[in-house]
Protein backbone atom coordinates (compact mmCIF):
# COMPACT_ATOMS: atom_id res chain seq x y z
CA UNK A 1 0.00 0.00 0.00
CA UNK A 2 1.27 3.06 -0.46
CA UNK A 3 -0.57 6.88 -0.05
CA UNK A 4 0.37 9.78 -2.08
CA UNK A 5 -1.85 13.61 -1.65
CA UNK A 6 -2.36 16.45 -3.86
CA UNK A 7 -1.68 20.43 -2.20
CA UNK A 8 -5.58 20.75 -1.20
CA UNK A 9 -4.94 19.24 2.71
CA UNK A 10 -1.35 17.90 3.36
CA UNK A 11 -1.70 18.10 7.00
CA UNK A 12 -4.39 15.23 6.83
CA UNK A 13 -2.51 13.53 4.69
CA UNK A 14 0.77 13.50 6.49
CA UNK A 15 -2.04 12.32 10.02
CA UNK A 16 -3.47 9.25 7.98
CA UNK A 17 0.30 8.24 6.95
CA UNK A 18 1.50 8.63 10.50
CA UNK A 19 -1.57 6.40 11.82
CA UNK A 20 -0.42 3.85 9.29
CA UNK A 21 3.19 4.18 9.88
CA UNK A 22 3.63 4.55 6.20
CA UNK A 23 6.10 7.21 4.72
CA UNK A 24 4.06 9.67 1.95
CA UNK A 25 4.96 8.30 -1.51
CA UNK A 26 7.74 10.94 -2.76
CA UNK A 27 5.53 13.11 -5.64
CA UNK A 28 6.13 16.83 -6.82
CA UNK A 29 2.35 18.57 -7.75
CA UNK A 30 3.63 21.37 -9.14
CA UNK A 31 2.72 24.27 -10.97
CA UNK A 32 3.94 25.38 -14.30
CA UNK A 33 4.68 29.28 -15.01
CA UNK A 34 0.54 29.21 -16.41
CA UNK A 35 -0.88 27.41 -13.18
CA UNK A 36 -0.99 24.08 -15.37
CA UNK A 37 -0.41 21.22 -13.00
CA UNK A 38 2.57 19.07 -13.30
CA UNK A 39 2.96 15.69 -11.69
CA UNK A 40 6.18 13.60 -11.39
CA UNK A 41 6.09 10.48 -9.06
CA UNK A 42 9.87 10.01 -7.80
CA UNK A 43 9.56 6.13 -6.58
CA UNK A 44 8.48 2.94 -8.37
CA UNK A 45 4.24 2.17 -7.75
CA UNK A 46 4.26 -0.95 -10.58
CA UNK A 47 1.72 -3.25 -8.93
CA UNK A 48 0.81 -1.37 -5.79
CA UNK A 49 -2.22 -0.27 -4.33
CA UNK A 50 -2.11 3.07 -4.16
CA UNK A 51 -4.24 5.64 -2.03
CA UNK A 52 -4.71 9.90 -3.56
CA UNK A 53 -5.96 11.81 -0.57
CA UNK A 54 -7.53 14.67 -2.38
CA UNK A 55 -10.50 16.70 -0.66
CA UNK A 56 -11.81 18.80 -3.77
CA UNK A 57 -12.28 22.05 -1.74
CA UNK A 58 -11.77 25.55 -2.75
CA UNK A 59 -9.70 26.42 -5.10
CA UNK A 60 -12.23 23.48 -6.42
CA UNK A 61 -11.41 23.59 -9.95
CA UNK A 62 -7.61 23.43 -8.94
CA UNK A 63 -7.36 20.72 -6.40
CA UNK A 64 -9.79 18.64 -8.78
CA UNK A 65 -7.28 18.66 -11.68
CA UNK A 66 -4.49 17.70 -9.12
CA UNK A 67 -6.60 14.65 -8.49
CA UNK A 68 -7.43 13.94 -12.25
CA UNK A 69 -3.69 13.98 -12.98
CA UNK A 70 -2.30 12.46 -10.46
CA UNK A 71 -4.89 9.33 -10.82
CA UNK A 72 -3.31 9.58 -14.86
CA UNK A 73 -0.17 9.52 -13.58
CA UNK A 74 -0.61 6.70 -11.27
CA UNK A 75 -2.23 4.69 -14.14
CA UNK A 76 0.07 5.39 -16.69
CA UNK A 77 3.03 4.19 -14.06
CA UNK A 78 0.98 0.47 -13.98
CA UNK A 79 -0.43 0.91 -10.45
CA UNK A 80 -2.24 -2.16 -9.70
CA UNK A 81 -5.48 -0.41 -8.11
CA UNK A 82 -6.18 3.55 -7.26
CA UNK A 83 -8.12 4.69 -4.75
CA UNK A 84 -9.55 8.08 -4.74
CA UNK A 85 -9.79 9.32 -1.38
CA UNK A 86 -12.11 12.14 -1.38
CA UNK A 87 -12.64 13.60 2.37
CA UNK A 88 -14.60 16.48 0.88
CA UNK A 89 -16.28 15.50 -2.76
CA UNK A 90 -16.95 18.89 -4.52
CA UNK A 91 -19.61 19.65 -6.64
CA UNK A 92 -21.63 16.80 -4.47
CA UNK A 93 -24.72 19.78 -4.33
CA UNK A 94 -24.93 19.65 -8.01
CA UNK A 95 -26.50 16.12 -7.24
CA UNK A 96 -29.77 16.95 -9.46
CA UNK A 97 -31.85 19.56 -12.17
CA UNK A 98 -33.44 21.89 -9.58
CA UNK A 99 -34.63 23.48 -13.04
CA UNK A 100 -34.43 23.44 -16.44
CA UNK A 101 -31.23 23.82 -18.17
CA UNK A 102 -29.17 22.80 -15.52
CA UNK A 103 -26.34 20.38 -15.21
CA UNK A 104 -25.46 17.84 -12.97
CA UNK A 105 -21.98 18.43 -11.60
CA UNK A 106 -21.86 15.84 -9.13
CA UNK A 107 -21.98 12.99 -12.16
CA UNK A 108 -19.77 14.94 -14.29
CA UNK A 109 -17.11 14.64 -11.89
CA UNK A 110 -17.39 11.16 -11.12
CA UNK A 111 -17.50 10.20 -14.95
CA UNK A 112 -14.22 12.67 -14.65
CA UNK A 113 -12.61 10.80 -11.70
CA UNK A 114 -13.35 7.17 -13.54
CA UNK A 115 -12.21 8.00 -16.92
CA UNK A 116 -9.07 9.21 -15.26
CA UNK A 117 -8.25 6.17 -14.49
CA UNK A 118 -9.91 5.86 -10.31
CA UNK A 119 -10.47 1.87 -9.78
CA UNK A 120 -12.41 2.83 -6.27
CA UNK A 121 -13.30 6.00 -4.38
CA UNK A 122 -13.76 6.78 -0.69
CA UNK A 123 -14.99 9.59 0.68
CA UNK A 124 -17.10 11.30 3.77
CA UNK A 125 -20.72 12.83 4.14
CA UNK A 126 -21.62 12.99 0.40
CA UNK A 127 -24.14 15.45 0.58
CA UNK A 128 -26.54 12.86 -0.78
CA UNK A 129 -26.31 9.16 -0.50
CA UNK A 130 -27.06 8.79 -4.59
CA UNK A 131 -24.11 10.33 -5.58
CA UNK A 132 -22.45 6.69 -5.03
CA UNK A 133 -24.47 5.69 -7.67
CA UNK A 134 -22.70 8.29 -10.04
CA UNK A 135 -19.59 6.29 -10.43
CA UNK A 136 -19.38 2.94 -12.21
CA UNK A 137 -16.84 1.76 -9.85
CA UNK A 138 -17.20 0.79 -6.28
CA UNK A 139 -17.47 3.41 -3.58
CA UNK A 140 -17.05 4.01 0.02
CA UNK A 141 -19.14 6.75 2.07
CA UNK A 142 -17.72 7.11 5.48
CA UNK A 143 -19.82 8.90 8.27
CA UNK A 144 -18.03 11.72 10.65
CA UNK A 145 -21.24 10.46 13.10
CA UNK A 146 -19.00 8.11 15.32
CA UNK A 147 -15.95 11.09 15.39
CA UNK A 148 -18.76 13.18 16.23
CA UNK A 149 -21.15 11.19 18.95
CA UNK A 150 -17.74 10.00 20.80
CA UNK A 151 -16.92 14.33 21.05
CA UNK A 152 -20.27 15.32 22.11
CA UNK A 153 -20.51 12.36 24.92
CA UNK A 154 -16.84 13.74 26.33
CA UNK A 155 -17.82 17.07 26.73
CA UNK A 156 -21.43 17.07 27.06
CA UNK A 157 -22.64 14.40 29.03
CA UNK A 158 -25.30 14.78 31.17
CA UNK A 159 -26.89 17.44 29.48
CA UNK A 160 -30.25 17.61 28.49
CA UNK A 161 -29.17 17.17 24.69
CA UNK A 162 -31.84 17.04 21.45
CA UNK A 163 -30.28 16.75 18.14
CA UNK A 164 -31.55 19.27 15.54
CA UNK A 165 -31.72 19.13 11.94
CA UNK A 166 -31.54 22.31 10.06
CA UNK A 167 -33.62 21.62 7.32
CA UNK A 168 -35.62 18.72 6.24
CA UNK A 169 -33.72 17.17 4.11
CA UNK A 170 -30.80 16.61 6.95
CA UNK A 171 -33.53 14.38 9.15
CA UNK A 172 -32.18 10.93 8.73
CA UNK A 173 -28.37 12.11 9.45
CA UNK A 174 -29.59 13.81 12.47
CA UNK A 175 -31.63 10.88 13.59
CA UNK A 176 -28.58 8.87 13.09
CA UNK A 177 -26.53 10.94 15.35
CA UNK A 178 -29.72 11.12 18.05
CA UNK A 179 -29.51 6.81 18.14
CA UNK A 180 -25.41 7.07 19.09
CA UNK A 181 -26.85 9.32 21.93
CA UNK A 182 -28.95 6.84 23.48
CA UNK A 183 -31.76 7.76 21.31
CA UNK A 184 -31.81 11.89 21.58
CA UNK A 185 -34.92 13.57 21.15
CA UNK A 186 -35.06 15.16 17.74
CA UNK A 187 -36.38 18.18 16.41
CA UNK A 188 -36.67 19.74 12.94
CA UNK A 189 -35.71 23.65 11.67
CA UNK A 190 -39.01 24.18 8.74
CA UNK A 191 -37.47 26.75 6.99
CA UNK A 192 -38.10 28.44 3.56
CA UNK A 193 -35.39 29.36 1.33
CA UNK A 194 -35.66 32.32 -1.07
CA UNK A 195 -32.64 32.45 -2.73
CA UNK A 196 -29.56 30.43 -3.13
CA UNK A 197 -27.28 31.18 -0.14
CA UNK A 198 -29.85 32.51 2.11
CA UNK A 199 -32.28 30.85 4.23
CA UNK A 200 -35.87 31.77 6.54
CA UNK A 201 -36.20 30.42 9.42
CA UNK A 202 -39.89 29.81 10.08
CA UNK A 203 -40.50 27.38 12.89
CA UNK A 204 -39.39 24.41 15.26
CA UNK A 205 -40.78 21.30 14.95
CA UNK A 206 -40.48 19.29 18.03
CA UNK A 207 -39.69 20.39 21.99
CA UNK A 208 -36.32 22.33 22.58
CA UNK A 209 -37.35 24.63 25.70
CA UNK A 210 -34.51 24.49 28.49
CA UNK A 211 -32.90 21.55 26.20
CA UNK A 212 -29.17 21.61 25.30
CA UNK A 213 -29.30 21.60 21.48
CA UNK A 214 -27.16 20.37 18.81
CA UNK A 215 -27.41 20.77 15.42
CA UNK A 216 -26.07 18.62 12.38
CA UNK A 217 -25.00 19.16 9.24
CA UNK A 218 -23.06 17.44 6.68
CA UNK A 219 -22.15 20.97 4.51
CA UNK A 220 -21.60 24.38 6.22
CA UNK A 221 -20.99 26.80 3.69
CA UNK A 222 -22.35 30.88 4.14
CA UNK A 223 -23.57 29.63 7.81
CA UNK A 224 -26.26 31.79 6.98
CA UNK A 225 -29.11 28.82 7.65
CA UNK A 226 -26.82 27.09 10.67
CA UNK A 227 -26.80 31.01 12.41
CA UNK A 228 -30.58 31.61 11.75
CA UNK A 229 -31.41 27.94 12.89
CA UNK A 230 -29.68 29.03 16.59
CA UNK A 231 -31.42 32.10 16.48
CA UNK A 232 -34.75 30.55 16.35
CA UNK A 233 -33.49 27.89 18.71
CA UNK A 234 -33.10 30.12 21.36
CA UNK A 235 -36.26 32.18 20.76
CA UNK A 236 -37.90 28.74 21.30
CA UNK A 237 -36.59 28.28 24.57
CA UNK A 238 -33.45 26.31 24.03
CA UNK A 239 -30.74 26.49 26.82
CA UNK A 240 -27.66 26.47 24.52
CA UNK A 241 -26.96 25.86 20.79
CA UNK A 242 -23.80 24.02 19.22
CA UNK A 243 -23.74 22.77 15.76
CA UNK A 244 -21.83 19.98 14.13
CA UNK A 245 -20.96 19.58 10.80
CA UNK A 246 -18.05 17.45 8.88
CA UNK A 247 -17.18 19.70 5.91
CA UNK A 248 -16.39 23.25 6.96
CA UNK A 249 -16.21 25.00 3.53
CA UNK A 250 -16.46 28.96 5.22
CA UNK A 251 -16.68 30.97 2.56
CA UNK A 252 -16.76 34.88 2.57
CA UNK A 253 -18.40 36.28 5.79
CA UNK A 254 -18.77 32.61 7.05
CA UNK A 255 -16.24 33.21 10.18
CA UNK A 256 -17.56 36.66 10.81
CA UNK A 257 -21.06 35.59 11.17
CA UNK A 258 -20.76 32.80 13.31
CA UNK A 259 -18.67 35.25 15.34
CA UNK A 260 -21.93 36.92 15.84
CA UNK A 261 -24.60 34.81 15.82
CA UNK A 262 -26.15 32.94 19.04
CA UNK A 263 -24.24 29.81 18.17
CA UNK A 264 -21.89 28.34 21.44
CA UNK A 265 -19.66 26.63 19.14
CA UNK A 266 -19.26 25.26 15.82
CA UNK A 267 -17.34 21.84 15.58
CA UNK A 268 -16.27 21.13 11.85
CA UNK A 269 -13.66 18.10 11.16
CA UNK A 270 -10.22 18.65 9.11
CA UNK A 271 -11.62 16.93 5.90
CA UNK A 272 -10.94 20.41 4.08
CA UNK A 273 -7.84 22.30 5.15
CA UNK A 274 -8.90 25.18 7.07
CA UNK A 275 -7.71 29.03 6.46
CA UNK A 276 -6.31 30.72 9.59
CA UNK A 277 -8.95 32.83 9.63
CA UNK A 278 -11.14 29.55 10.51
CA UNK A 279 -8.30 28.08 12.79
CA UNK A 280 -7.98 31.77 14.61
CA UNK A 281 -11.83 31.57 15.64
CA UNK A 282 -12.78 31.61 19.38
CA UNK A 283 -16.51 29.97 18.16
CA UNK A 284 -14.93 27.83 15.92
CA UNK A 285 -13.35 23.99 16.61
CA UNK A 286 -11.83 21.01 14.74
CA UNK A 287 -12.11 17.67 15.05
CA UNK A 288 -10.01 15.30 13.23
CA UNK A 289 -10.91 12.34 10.63
CA UNK A 290 -7.46 11.11 10.50
CA UNK A 291 -8.45 8.21 12.49
CA UNK A 292 -11.29 6.89 10.63
CA UNK A 293 -9.76 7.68 6.77
CA UNK A 294 -6.69 5.42 8.15
CA UNK A 295 -8.94 3.13 9.18
CA UNK A 296 -11.01 2.56 6.18
CA UNK A 297 -7.87 2.84 4.01
CA UNK A 298 -6.24 -0.24 5.99
CA UNK A 299 -9.39 -2.19 5.53
CA UNK A 300 -10.13 -1.67 2.05
CA UNK A 301 -6.08 -2.43 1.27
CA UNK A 302 -6.88 -5.36 3.19
CA UNK A 303 -9.79 -6.21 1.51
CA UNK A 304 -12.04 -6.40 5.14
CA UNK A 305 -15.60 -5.08 5.94
CA UNK A 306 -15.42 -0.99 5.93
CA UNK A 307 -19.10 -0.83 6.99
CA UNK A 308 -17.56 -2.75 10.33
CA UNK A 309 -16.50 0.30 11.61
CA UNK A 310 -19.97 1.98 12.29
CA UNK A 311 -21.10 -0.94 14.11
Amino acid sequence: MKLMSGNANLPLAKAIADYLEIPMTDAAVKRFADEEVFVEINENVRGEDVFVIQPTAYPANDNLMELLICIDALRRSSAKRITAVLPYFGYARQDRKPGPRTPISAKLVANLITVAGANRVLSIDLHAGQIQGFFDIPTDNLYAAPVMSADIQARFAGRNITVVSPDVGGVVRARALAKRLNNAPLAIVDKRRERAGESEVMNIIGDVDGRFCILIDDIVDSAGTLCNAAAALKQAGAEDVVAYCTHGVLSGGAVARVEKSELRELVVTDSIGLHEVVQGSEKIRILTVAPLLAEAIKRISQESSVSSLFD
